[in-house]
């Protein structure tokens, strides 16, 4: 994956090549502050459905040719900012692309020149660290699996609480008319 450095109001475009050509794709975006975003999701016969169900968006743009999904983004702001990913789904095996990276050139101004602090006998300078980068994108990875592991697994626990539920009343209903029938 390339990393992407749009201009504001520009068009940003994105390709995901699929090896199967039966399965649909998700679109999907991580923004800085590791909230996921659905976008779009197009169908392996190239129907397309935004957010909302919606058919059309203002926003972007998704069209598939034959194994090559594509989303475009009509005209980059600071909200489109952030890591866009690929899913798909085939044979109950869920499978995303790495993250392709979009955002704003970062602009660095020099900082003024300032003398070192001055410490008092018995003050000790504290250290500050600061955050590594390659920790958060790792978090950032392990929440976007988590969910797509959890949520799957507590529908599947909430189906058999309910069949088991289900096959309670149904046992119970049996014994009943058997001691009605003996009677």
């Amino acid at each position: 994956s390339k990393i992407t450095q749009p201009q504001a109001g520009q068009q940003l475009e994105l390709e995901c090549v699929s090896s199967k050509e039966d399965s649909g794709v998700f679109w999907v975006r991580l923004d800085k502050g590791g909230t996921l975003h659905f976008i779009v999701f197009i169908s392996s016969l190239s129907r397309v459905t935004f957010e909302g169900n919606e058919k059309t968006s203002t926003r972007f743009q998704a069209t598939k040719d034959r194994n090559i999904y594509r989303l475009a983004v009509k005209s980059f702001t600071p909200q489109d900012e952030g890591n866009y990913f690929c899913l798909m789904n085939n044979n109950q095996n869920l499978y995303f692309s790495r993250g392709q990276p979009a955002f704003f050139p970062v602009t660095t101004t020099a900082a003024p020149i300032t003398p070192p602090p001055t410490t008092q006998p018995g003050v000790t300078k504290k250290d500050l660290k600061t955050p590594d980068p390659e920790n958060s994108k790792e978090e950032e990875l392990n929440f976007f699996c988590n969910i797509f592991i959890w949520v799957p697994l507590a529908g599947a626990c909430l189906l058999l609480l309910i069949a088991l539920a289900v096959t309670i009343m149904l046992c119970q209903q049996t014994r009943r008319r058997r001691c009605r029938c003996k009677r």
